[in-house]
């Protein structure tokens, strides 16, 4: 057995010869740096589906989610927002709170009046 044999580390695998015979191509890519491989990859396969395979043109999406790269906690109650404090104050983590008031509010165009008549009483309040 020779040394180069069993020590991998530092060479960039080959694809096998049967895979490299048997498919038609395939596409190599990552993020400009390599830094978030499954975000981008994400992002990528959102766009192919846009796409629509008669061009080369870009798909009208945006490059990136308005989170990006962050990770996106929803606390609903008080007290979930502190149990985020106190994770914050245990991971040295980079975050930021985007609302200050914790009660969750409908749109103003969201109905918040049932349609369904309240049921009538009888007599006896039944």
């Amino acid at each position: 057995m020779r040394l180069w044999e069993f020590f991998t580390e530092g060479r960039e695998g080959d694809a096998p010869l049967v895979a490299a015979t048997a498919n038609k191509g395939e596409v190599r890519f990552r993020d400009v740096g390599g830094y978030d491989r499954t975000y981008h990859l994400h992002r990528i396969m959102m766009a192919t589906a846009m796409a629509d395979g008669r061009t080369k043109k870009a798909v009208d999406m945006d490059q990136a989610s308005w989170v990006e790269k962050y990770n996106v906690a929803r606390p609903y109650s008080e007290e979930e927002h502190n149990m985020m404090a106190q994770a914050f104050a245990t991971i040295d983590s980079e975050y930021q709170h985007t609302e200050t008031d914790h009660k969750s509010k409908e749109m103003g165009d969201t109905n918040t009046q049932s349609i369904v008549n309240k049921p009538k009483r009888n007599k006896y309040g039944v």
